[in-house]
């Protein structure tokens, strides 16, 4: 038998945020960024060629070597190597549905893991050896001027072909 259901079964999270700061008295909901010009492309080449960065919303902790991820603790866009985030990130201080989720797991928003047994399959053409933080803000003038230019820089440094993007 289907499972019949009358309420979406995944968290929408602009619902849940025009939902957040109505309840707090904001009086108008949060706009969210519309691109009428949103620069997807087909890849030139096949995903077994491709090299994958991957992007994430989520920080070093504090106690992480600070020169190593420049920036990080002020909250600014930095590149690691995918090797020094095994551990996990720090990402308490982030907002998502906590009651439906959690992180304890790096591959459910860093998916390193899975994405090198990818390559060992020959499924995609590797991983980029560095990964990209991105702050989660509010702000779409710093997303789109700022932010999003210099993750394209280290992407074209580490000929990235193909971005993939996990936001928390």
């Amino acid at each position: 038998m289907k499972d019949r259901r009358t309420h979406r079964s995944y968290v929408s999270y602009i619902d849940k945020s025009r939902e957040y700061y109505g309840a707090q008295g904001y009086p108008q909901a949060y706009q969210w960024s519309y691109n009428c010009d949103v620069p997807f492309t087909v890849p030139a080449k096949p995903m077994s060629e491709c090299r994958v960065g991957l992007v994430t919303t989520s920080f070093f902790d504090r106690s992480f070597d600070r020169h190593a991820v420049a920036g990080s603790t002020d909250k600014e866009p930095y590149a690691a190597q995918c090797d020094d985030a095994l551990g996990g990130l720090y990402n308490k201080d982030l907002f998502w549905a906590k009651d439906t989720t959690h992180t304890e797991d790096l591959d459910s928003y860093l998916p390193i893991n899975r994405l090198r047994e990818l390559e060992s399959r020959g499924t995609i053409g590797s991983l980029s050896k560095r990964f990209y933080g991105v702050p989660t803000d509010y702000s779409h003038r710093r997303t789109q001027k700022k932010d999003a230019p210099q993750i394209l820089k280290w992407m074209i440094e580490d000929e990235v072909d193909v971005a993939l993007l996990v936001p928390l």
